[in-house]
């Protein structure tokens, strides 16, 4: 079965800005790993709000082409959400992270593209690290 490729906000960023320090890092792990890659609403959310006007048609255009999934429901999954805010709030921990974190918990093989270090403190399933390819991977 195939991997489960999850986007956070900083991979998609990055993929989409040139400017980005990470830009080479994303675009390298866009052919890597290429699309369909499974995120979350509030993932899309942080995303458009960071990109503003001049980032979001191509944000845009990744979502029109399926090359980024919503296949994630926060109602479906609300009580183990709102537990990980929770659990992790003196990190923080953003509602898009606990997503993310959570999709780990549902999918089969999962795997997190992302620069975000804090993956590295969230645990899923209570203990398990979270399978993540950053920059410093």
């Amino acid at each position: 079965m195939a991997r489960s490729v999850l986007a956070d906000t900083d991979f998609l960023v990055a993929l989409v800005s040139k400017r980005d320090a990470y830009h080479s890092w994303a675009a390298e792990q866009a052919a890597r790993h290429p699309p369909p890659w499974s995120s979350c609403e509030a993932v899309a959310s942080e995303t458009f709000h960071l990109l503003g006007g001049r980032g979001a048609p191509a944000l845009t255009t990744l979502l029109r082409r399926d090359a980024l999934l919503m296949n994630f429901s926060l109602t479906e999954n609300l009580e183990p959400v709102l537990k990980l805010l929770d659990k992790y709030r003196n990190v923080p921990i953003s509602l898009a992270d606990a997503c993310l974190v959570r999709m780990t918990e549902t999918l089969n093989d999962p795997f997190l593209l992302t620069t975000d270090e804090d993956f590295r403190v969230y645990r899923r399933h209570g203990r398990q690290v979270i399978p993540c390819v950053t920059p410093v991977s």
